[in-house]
């Protein structure tokens, strides 16, 4: 089966991403890769290929766990085991299914064996049968979080402890964990991200000849896989040779003080918390020598072991891009030069040194990809400057915009698109649920009932049984033994005893943001809080695990800026980049939230939304609504939000009315809407009180003007 995988060495490019793997398949002690990029650029064809390339293992034969002869694990569940010959097999790779269940990963009671004949048995799971090989998550972004504090202990502890159902196990379980992920649907969690040792982006080619190559030899495999792994057959012997003596050698490899400086020096310089990145430094290095086939570590193996153990351990907050700063770490990395063993040629090895981009330009992938021409064919200079050079012989967007600032009075009309503004500095927001019990995603923001969470109870199954509550099972079956003529151990169970264990968790919801953007929003600092606050939002959304939308309004139209997705990090992107001028067409964006939230309950019913507009509550605009002519732009508004609330949306109003003289405005929408208004000032933590309670009780009936104006009040 394993030959009919796409050849490790047959992949195109990807030069890291190939080195990345290599690496860990020398020292797994380097901890892991994870693989981010764009759809279609062989993630996952390279991960599963790999684990050809892994040596085999000796393990005691008939254990389950994975046992190595030579060590066996003393609390292993098969043992203890003795003394003898191992059995030599393939090394494995578990592949982690997005939507599995606990049980299935860390094991559990084998309840058929429990029933029918009273023993307690343990049933293996994922992270046994990952012992000693590799754990490869699909899309690792997705992972419920239940299960990636699961992964987090075993990675951390290299064992899997179990305590369920009168069940306590230990089993070893140090895995090669890999991962693979779309950035577009979702970030890591921090904890999750630091435990994998490397990090690689990937992207397709944009050099025609080698797209054209990759194109080539995808047919070929497709046409005739056996055939097309037996060609490179040759190339995969020679790659897993190199891998055995790397690994012959990776004991007798030096790490000298040097090279530890140069780690700790570069560390410390790109303020990386903790010290596992020095660890997973010096091991990256360590590992690149011994593939290299050297003993001693150079700078130059510091160097690549920052660029692939550092990116994703920068980021300050989710909305940072992963990448370093190629320059600063040349410079951190000069200040402690090489110590050759030999004293003549040490000034040598500063050459390449100096010349270290040299090096990476003709190293195929990294410069012929994605990396090299790209940022300078792809900075769309030399297609904009013609129209802007005649006008402004400078380069740059803002001396153009700049003759369109003084226009104060043209911000409410048809009016001119003002430029973007950065957001205001981001700050904790107190939590905002839906109301009642949902059924959703598992996440971190609204109760539900949930496959995983604390048990609550037991009932009868309706359907197909997924969750046994054994004591509620056994309980039912008790009082019926005798009539049923039991004379074993085994207890007598029919299908009527079967109970149904009910839990309750949290669940991730849709916040969908309605964002203000005209011209009344339009003043600088004005926008920039408001930014921030929505930004604020965004950060919690990530935290909570939501899946989140934006629409903006402004002129005549709304717009959906970004369809729901779980790519919180691209709502923030389009949140930067959203201009404002223009008049106020409430009602269409109002009416907007409520056709993608009519789509969104076709596509995920399960999924409970939270509307959160970002407005002062001014109306100017009737805006694309059907060509209404009968109503004015507030009543359309007004109208458009009872749709909503009549449609049992939970929703937040974020007024962003600023100045001694308040319309109130924002308050009323909140009203038509039947949820809560809050201040931008109030939608800090640390006056937040009462909102969630007021979102609660706002859906279950609209709140009269008088609690209200109270409850905002309270709220800001």
């Amino acid at each position: 089966m394993s030959s009919t995988h796409f050849p490790f060495s047959a992949v195109v490019g990807q030069d890291d991403l190939r080195l990345a793997l290599l690496l860990n398949a020398v020292s797994p002690a380097v901890g892991g890769v994870l693989v981010r990029g764009e759809k279609g650029t062989a993630k996952s064809t390279a991960v599963r290929a790999l684990s050809a390339l892994l040596p085999q293992v000796d393990v005691v034969p008939g254990c389950r766990f994975s046992c190595a002869p030579a060590a066996p694990d003393p609390s292993c569940p098969d043992g203890p085991h003795e003394s003898g010959p191992g059995a030599l097999r393939p090394a494995r790779m578990v592949e982690l299914p997005v939507g599995a269940s606990e049980d299935r990963l860390v094991g559990a009671l084998d309840i058929e064996r429990a029933l029918a004949e009273g023993v307690k048995a343990f049933e293996p799971g994922l992270l046994a049968d990952a012992h000693r090989g590799i754990l490869y998550v699909d899309e690792v972004n997705l992972l419920h979080d239940h299960l990636v504090d699961v992964l987090l202990d075993a990675a951390a502890m290299g064992a899997s402890y179990v305590e369920r159902e009168g069940v306590s196990v230990r089993h070893a379980a140090r895995f090669l964990l890999v991962g693979t992920m779309n950035p577009e649907e979702g970030e890591l969690r921090p904890q999750l991200l630091d435990r994998f040792g490397l990090t690689v982006e990937v992207a397709a080619s944009r050099e025609p000849a080698q797209r054209v190559e990759v194109v080539r030899r995808r047919l070929a495999y497709e046409d005739d896989p056996a055939g097309f792994a037996t060609r490179w057959a040759g190339d995969e012997h020679e790659v897993r040779a190199r891998v055995v003596a790397a690994r012959a050698l990776l004991p007798k490899v030096s790490l000298g003080d040097t090279a530890l400086l140069q780690i700790a020096a570069t560390c410390a310089g790109f303020e990386v918390d903790g010290m596992r990145a020095d660890i997973v430094m010096a091991r990256t290095a360590t590992a690149l020598a011994a593939w290299a086939g050297r003993t001693d570590v150079r700078k130059e193996d510091v160097r690549q072991a920052a660029l692939l153990a550092l990116p994703h351990r920068r980021r300050r907050n989710p909305f940072d891009a992963p990448g370093l700063d190629e320059d600063m770490l040349d410079r951190i990395l000069d200040e402690f030069p090489d110590e050759d063993p030999e004293p003549e040629p040490e000034p040598e090895p500063e050459g390449p040194d100096d010349s270290g981009p040299e090096d990476d330009g003709p190293g195929g992938g990294p410069d012929g990809g994605p990396g090299g021409t790209p940022p300078q064919g792809d900075g769309s200079q030399d297609p904009d400057t013609p129209a802007e050079s005649p006008e402004t012989p400078e380069t740059g967007e803002a001396p153009a915009e700049a003759p369109e600032a003084p226009q104060p009075a043209a911000q409410e009309a048809a009016g001119p698109e003002q430029a973007a503004v950065r957001a205001a500095e981001p700050f904790r927001t107190k939590m905002l649920s839906v109301p009642g019990l949902g059924e959703g995603a598992s996440g971190r923001r609204s109760r539900a009932r949930t496959a995983h969470g604390r048990t609550t109870g037991a009932q009868r199954p309706r359907g197909h049984l997924t969750k046994l509550h054994l004591a509620a099972t056994i309980q039912a079956a008790a009082p019926h033994q005798k009539a049923r003529g039991r004379d074993g151990r085994g207890l007598v169970i029919r299908k009527d005893d079967l109970r149904q264990a009910t839990r309750e968790g949290r669940e991730g919801n849709l916040v969908l943001f309605v964002v203000d953007a005209s011209g009344s929003m339009a003043a600088r600092q004005r926008m920039s809080a408001v930014k921030g606050a929505v930004m604020s939002l965004l950060l919690d959304a990530y935290q909570r695990r939501d899946k989140v939308g934006l629409i903006t309004f402004r002129g005549a139209t709304a717009e959906l800026a970004l369809p729901p997705t779980s790519s919180v990090d691209a709502a923030a992107v389009r949140l930067e980049q959203l201009p404002t001028g223009g008049r106020t067409p409430l009602a269409a964006g109002l009416l907007k939230a409520h056709e993608v939230l009519r789509i969104e309950r076709l596509r995920d019913p399960s999924r409970r939304p939270l509307l959160v507009v970002v407005t002062d509550g001014r109306a100017t605009s009737a805006g694309n609504v059907g060509g209404r002519t009968d109503s004015s732009p507030r009543e359309l508004a007004g109208h458009s939000a009872r749709l909503l609330q009549a449609g049992g949306v939970a929703s937040v109003v974020v007024d962003c009315e600023s100045g001694p003289v308040r319309l109130g405005l924002a308050g009323v929408l909140a009203q038509d809407l039947g949820g809560p208004s809050v201040t931008l000032d109030g939608l800090r933590a640390d006056s937040l009180a009462g909102l969630v309670k007021n979102v609660r009780t706002a859906v279950a009936s609209t709140a009269s003007p008088h609690s209200s104006s109270n409850s905002n009040r309270r709220a800001a």
